[in-house]
C-alpha cells in the first residue's frame, strides 16, 4: 500500500468539507470512495451499509442519547442560574470575580449539560450583563466565557469520553470519567488565574455588589450539583452502568426540574425531547459513518502508513506526541469534537500504545486538545456563540483570548507527559 490510499480517503473528504458538504456525508462519501478502489461500487456500497449498521450497534449509545436528554432538560430548567449564584458565593470575594465566577459556572454547568456551546449560551447570557455592569471589558468578559466553556466537557458525566470508549475499542468509562476530573480542574483554575492576573492590572473589584445568602444558595443548587454526584458514584461503585446511569440522570432531571423547581410543565417536555432527538440525529449518525471510515483506514492500511510517517521523523516518544499534539490542535480549528475523535483515534491510539501510553491518558489527551478547538476560529463554535451573546465581534475577542490559550497548551503539556494527572484517580478508585 502507498500513501496514494490515504490521500483518496482524506482528500475526498477535505475536497467534500470544502465544497460545503455537511460532515456526515463527507465522511460517507470518502468511505465509499476509498473502499471502492479495492471492490466493485456495488460491493463497496453493501460494505459501507454494513459497516454504518454495525457502528450503531453498541448498547453504549444509548447513554449519548439519555445524556443528551438530560442536558436539554438541564438548560430548560433554569440550571444556569443557580449554579452561577453558587459560583459567585464561592469566588465572590476574589478580584475580579465576576470573571472567576463564569468559570466555575460553566465548569458546572458544563459538566451538568455536557455541552461546551450550551454551558457558553446559558451561562454567558447571564454573566455578560454583569460584568458589563461592573465596567469589565466586553471583548476580555467574553473571552473568559468561551475559554472556559470546555471544561464541562472534561469533567463528567461527558458524551465526550462515551465516544472515545466506543471508537478506542472499550475503554473504561469509569475510568475515563475519573481520568477527566484532575484535567477539567486545571483547564478551570489555569483560566481562574489568567482572569486573576488580569484583575489585578485593570483593577476589577470583588463581587461585593450583591452577597449571596449562604443557606438558602446551597440549597437552590445542590440538587444540581448532586446529579454528578448521584451518576459517577453511581458508576464508580459498580452500582450501574453509564448506560443505566444515563436513564438515571433523565429521571433525576426531571423529578428536579418538573417536582422541585418546578420550571418544566408536561406541555414543554414534548418541545424538549425533541430538541434532544435532534442533536442526537446529529451525533449518531456521525459515528455510524465513521464504522465505514474505520474499516476503509483498516483496509488499505492507513494507520500504519501513518505511524510509518511519524516514526521516519523521530523514534523518541516525547517528540512523537508533541507532534500528534500539534495536528491535533490544526484539527480541532477546522473540525468539531465528535467527529475528529471518530476519525483520528483509530489513526493515533495505536501509535501511542507502541511506547505504552495507557489509552485512558490518550482518551483525555485527545479531549483536552481538541476542547481547545472548540475555542478557536475559523469554526470553534463555542467561539461563535459567546461571542454573539456578549455582542462583540470576533477580533475583539481574540486579544484577550491569547494568553489563555497560552495557558491552555502549558497544560496540555504537563497532561500529555505527566500520566498521572490523568491516571491518578482512576489508579487510586479502580485499581491498576
Amino acid at each position: 500500500m502507498t500513501l496514494i490510499d490515504s490521500a483518496v480517503l482524506f482528500g475526498t473528504f477535505f475536497l467534500l468539507l470544502a465544497l460545503g458538504l455537511p460532515i456526515v456525508f463527507a465522511i460517507g462519501i470518502a468511505s465509499l470512495v476509498s473502499i471502492a478502489t479495492s471492490f466493485a461500487l456495488h460491493d463497496a456500497a453493501l460494505i459501507v451499509s454494513q459497516r454504518m449498521l454495525s457502528g450503531l450497534d453498541s448498547f453504549t449509545l444509548l447513554a449519548i442519547a439519555f445524556f443528551i436528554l438530560a442536558g436539554a432538560l438541564m438548560n430548560r430548567g433554569g440550571i444556569a442560574i443557580r449554579l452561577i449564584d453558587l459560583a459567585r458565593l464561592i469566588v465572590g470575594r476574589l478580584p475580579g470575580s465576576l470573571a472567576h465566577c463564569n468559570v466555575v459556572a460553566n465548569m458546572l454547568f458544563g459538566a451538568i449539560s455536557g455541552s461546551a456551546v450550551a454551558s457558553c449560551a446559558a451561562v454567558g447570557s447571564v454573566m455578560t450583563p454583569l460584568q458589563r455592569s461592573e465596567g469589565y471589558d466586553p471583548g476580555y468578559a467574553a473571552a473568559v466565557n468561551i475559554a472556559s466553556s470546555p471544561a464541562g466537557l472534561l469533567i463528567p458525566p461527558s458524551s465526550t469520553f462515551i465516544v472515545y470508549s466506543l471508537v478506542s475499542g472499550g475503554t473504561s468509562i469509569a475510568a475515563l470519567f475519573l481520568a477527566g476530573y484532575l484535567p477539567g480542574l486545571m483547564m478551570g483554575l489555569g483560566l481562574m488565574l489568567v482572569a486573576g492576573i488580569i484583575a489585578k492590572r485593570r483593577g476589577y473589584s470583588a463581587d461585593v455588589a450583591e452577597r449571596q445568602p449562604i443557606l438558602p444558595t446551597l440549597l437552590h443548587a445542590l440538587p444540581s450539583v448532586l446529579l454528578m454526584v448521584i451518576v459517577i458514584g453511581g458508576i464508580v461503585a459498580g452500582v450501574f452502568t453509564a448506560t443505566e446511569a444515563s436513564a438515571i440522570a433523565v429521571i433525576y432531571t426531571l423529578i428536579l426540574t418538573m417536582a422541585i423547581y418546578r420550571t418544566i410543565t408536561f406541555r414543554a417536555l414534548p418541545a424538549i425531547v425533541l430538541e434532544a432527538a435532534m442533536t442526537t440525529a446529529i451525533v449518531l449518525p456521525l459515528i455510524s459513518v465513521s464504522g465505514a471510515m474505520s474499516w476503509a483506514m483498516s483496509l488499505e492500511s492507513i494507520p500504519q502508513q501513518i505511524s510509518a510517517a511519524l516514526l521516519s521523523l523521530s523514534d523518541n516518544p516525547l517528540v512523537i506526541l508533541l507532534l500528534i499534539n500539534l495536528i491535533l490542535l490544526a484539527i480541532g480549528m477546522f473540525m468539531d469534537i465528535t467527529p475528529a475523535l471518530l476519525i483520528f483515534t483509530p489513526i493515533f491510539l495505536p501509535i501511542v500504545t507502541q511506547f505504552g501510553m495507557d489509552p485512558v491518558h490518550f482518551g483525555v489527551l485527545m479531549a483536552f486538545n481538541l476542547c481547545i478547538g472548540i475555542c478557536t476560529p475559523p469554526v470553534g463554535s463555542a467561539l461563535f456563540v459567546g461571542s454573539s451573546i456578549a455582542g462583540v465581534s470576533i477580533g475583539r475577542v481574540g486579544v484577550p483570548l491569547l494568553p489563555m490559550f497560552v495557558v491552555l497548551f502549558a497544560m496540555l503539556m504537563a497532561i500529555t507527559y505527566l500520566p498521572q494527572i490523568s491516571l491518578f484517580l482512576p489508579n487510586l478508585l479502580l485499581g491498576d
